[in-house]
């Protein structure tokens, strides 16, 4: 099986857990078998492998992301990366080009695409792997998963299907109605369109050259940029005659605000939380090395994170956009695909940041032009290379960088760091990277 996993997100909505590098898809909030937590793309990974331990999975996404997908996900798992955003249809040919130019993947086989964070159980998996075999045996060129709607909801388009069959030919599409035309649309049989299907990779592959001119996948990167931003619902699916879908009535939920992630929280908190007892259907998530006392809260969503703190009526939390909007900050957390990072305290002329590095893992051999930088190691060991010159580092060490010169530091064990960075104009931008040989 093949799949292509889409991950977006702007991060808004679930502020303050998740902003411009760690969309939804990237908390922690499951509780696993061991007792640990993990987040909705670690959850859906492991219910495809478990249905299909030889699937090869793609995740196309932003550049942003890669650090955090590596981070959760481990070097294994196969990224198609987006020069920019261009909405769905060019985010799946590159992915499909992908596919076939890089990973050698036959234009006979099937390709089934979805979202990479629905929360959903091992049933709507199996359920993939039959829409990418209906793909290879059926006539139609798309087999779309149409899911049993539970309610009239505003959220979704709808499939209109020709009959109540499990697998029957697509009528027509909706776009996303009012509640009165969305209860319509399911008195007629319709079916939420959950942007799940499968095709033969050569299908997408020749939709690719007809609408975008595309010759391989080397030459669709470098003018993904030039491309016209449109969805594959618009551009491919609205349009093709030879088309199916198969029903799926299984649990399948979007949890793409606080009122319905908290409804899929196995406990009422994660983190340092304290409740008493008049306290009713209220979560808290808790980042922060603080307790959060909650009294006589009522349908109440409290968030903490290094990013800042949420405290909403659930109803409400649905509005949190445009407020995020106006929060112009620097991100204070991010995993990375060596560890994480955690800024602690900033000023006008000093940022402190606490780095935690994984075994075996290390920073860029970089140089900073406008910043001096002072590392004191909390735990672990490792070795610092500083312009050339290796030493070992434990718990208790410290290492001043000055402007201008070479360093890196590398993990034998996992290694936490404090660093100082000291300087008149700390930026981002103000870093060069250097190849390093060890």
């Amino acid at each position: 099986m093949n799949i292509i996993l889409l991950s977006g997100g702007s991060g808004k909505r679930l502020w303050p857990l998740s902003n411009d590098i760690r969309s939804k898809q990237f908390i922690r909030i499951f509780r696993t078998e061991d007792g640990e937590y993990e987040s909705m793309v670690q959850r859906v990974y492991r219910q495809i492998c478990a249905v299909d331990a030889d699937a090869g999975v793609t995740i196309a996404t932003s550049r942003t992301q890669v650090s955090a997908i590596h981070n959760q996900l481990g070097e294994k798992v196969g990224v198609c990366v987006e020069p920019c955003r261009r909405d769905t249809f060019p985010a799946i040919a590159l992915a499909s080009a992908y596919l076939h130019d890089v990973k050698g993947v036959s234009e006979e086989e099937a390709v089934v695409v979805c979202p990479v964070d629905p929360y959903v159980e091992q049933d709507y998996f199996e359920a993939l792997k039959k829409l990418g075999e209906l793909a290879v045996s059926e006539d139609a060129n798309l087999v779309l998963m149409g899911i049993e709607p539970t309610y009239p909801s505003e959220k979704y388009g709808y499939i209109i299907p020709s009959d109540s069959s499990s697998v029957s030919k697509v009528e027509t599409f909706k776009e996303k109605p009012d509640a009165a035309t969305a209860a319509e649309y399911i008195s007629q049989g319709a079916l939420w369109n959950g942007g799940v299907f499968a095709y033969k990779l050569k299908y997408v592959l020749e939709k690719a050259r007809e609408l975008i001119g595309y010759a391989d996948y080397e030459e669709l990167y470098g003018t993904y940029d030039s491309l016209p931003k449109i969805s594959f619902d618009y551009a491919v699916v609205e349009k093709e005659p030879k088309i199916e879908v198969m029903r799926f009535a299984g649990q399948w939920k979007d949890l793409g605000t606080w009122n319905t992630l908290t409804e899929a929280m196995e406990d009422p908190s994660i983190g340092n939380t304290i409740f008493n007892d008049t306290c009713e259907n209220t979560h808290v998530i808790n980042e922060l090395n603080v307790p959060v006392l909650c009294m006589g809260l009522k349908d109440v969503v409290v968030s903490a994170s290094p990013e800042g703190i949420l405290v909403s009526d659930k109803e409400q939390s649905s509005y949190i956009k445009p407020y995020v909007d106006q929060i112009d900050q620097q991100i204070m957390f991010a995993e990375k695909s060596w560890g994480s990072f955690r800024v602690l305290d900033v000023e006008a002329d000093s940022l402190t940041i606490k780095v935690t590095l994984n075994p075996g893992h290390s920073m860029n051999y970089h140089s900073h032009d406008r910043r001096d930088e002072v590392w004191t190691v909390i735990s672990g060991e490792g070795r610092t290379i500083v312009d050339g010159m290796e030493q070992p580092v434990k718990a208790g060490d410290v290492v001043t960088m000055q402007a201008g010169c070479r360093h890196t530091i590398i993990a034998d064990t996992e290694l936490q760091v404090i660093e100082v960075q000291l300087g008149k104009e700390i930026s981002v931008d103000d870093k060069h990277k250097y190849e390093l040989e060890i």
